[in-house]
């Protein structure tokens, strides 16, 4: 019986970790942390870096969890989805609740009295655009729905740039532009090769409600817009050199997938090809970055 408990125990805690989106919640966190250190010309100090990082990543995970209650009657309809704790009936959605709402409120009493009140309010502004206003609402009610509730997934930069300084500053904003051009054709080149079962659940994704070609160009525009956006940190001098070449290299891979997926729309591997290459896209992106941005102090000193 001990063994059963111990398995079960085993089992619950990997069905709750799965809940909350946790290779998602990595590259949120990591976007955070590169707005913390970017903030500033040195060292961000540990109390902002540690609180901060963990208040954003408990509020991002918060969030996920709330996105499976609330999809737990349309994941079960998807192939991509179905294997969810919840549909699967791993965990019950009262559970769920409990645990996204336990995560929500201690994520917001380590940004609220670890941190500053600024991050903290801009947390759950993004905790709430991303679970409610995106989830409940625009998910549902139009297909420019990732575009519109792209600004709380691009919200990440921004709270850890508030976490270190308490301020909003134009370079923080630049982090969060970033972020909001590349989430619709990261998300679009998804929605096409999942079309069909975007279409099963009556979630109007772009390619199902305005077909694929115009999905296929809607991405290469979004794409040039995006090449257009991530030079912007060297033109205003907030990055150097090494960040410009990395954005350049990175920018003209993501435009030759969004070039051939416009041109060879036959080939059904290459949407997601694109979308798993648009993450480590915007991975190595922020990691240019902070690496330019240090690179840039120890020159200067």
């Amino acid at each position: 019986m001990s063994a059963n408990t111990n398995i079960q125990t085993y089992t619950n805690w990997r069905d709750y970790y799965e809940l909350t989106k946790p290779r998602v919640v990595v590259l949120i966190v990591f976007t955070a942390i590169v707005g913390m250190f970017v903030s500033v010309p040195g060292w961000p100090g540990a109390t902002a870096l540690v609180l901060g990082t963990v208040g954003i990543g408990l509020a991002a995970s918060s969030a996920a969890v709330f996105n499976h209650v609330l999809d737990a009657r349309i994941d079960i309809q998807m192939m991509r989805t179905r294997g969810r704790p919840l549909p699967q009936g791993k965990l019950t959605e009262q559970s769920a609740l409990t645990f996204a709402s336990g995560l929500g409120v201690i994520s917001m009493v380590i940004l609220w009295f670890g941190v500053n009140s600024l991050t903290a309010v801009l947390t759950f502004a993004s905790l709430i655009g991303y679970a409610v206003i995106y989830t409940v609402f625009l998910k549902r009610a139009t297909p420019q729905n990732i575009v519109i509730g792209g600004a709380a997934g691009a919200a990440p930069p921004v709270l850890g740039w508030t976490a270190v300084t308490n301020e909003m500053h134009a370079g923080a904003l630049l982090l969060f532009l970033i972020i909001f051009v590349w989430t619709p054709p990261h998300f679009w080149a998804l929605a096409i090769a999942r079309k069909e079962e975007y279409a099963k659940v009556d979630i109007p994704m772009l390619p199902v409600t305005h077909g694929e070609a115009y999905t296929r160009l809607n991405i290469l525009l979004y794409t040039i817009l995006l090449a257009l956006v991530t030079i912007l940190p060297y033109l205003i001098g907030m990055s150097g050199l090494i960040y410009l070449l990395s954005a350049l290299i990175l920018n003209g891979f993501f435009l030759y997938y969004a070039i051939r997926m416009r041109l060879v729309p036959g080939d059904e591997e290459l949407p997601m090809k694109t979308f798993k290459y648009s993450i480590s896209y915007l991975g190595f992106l922020f990691a240019a970055i902070l690496i330019d941005h240090y690179l840039l102090f120890r020159v200067s000193l």
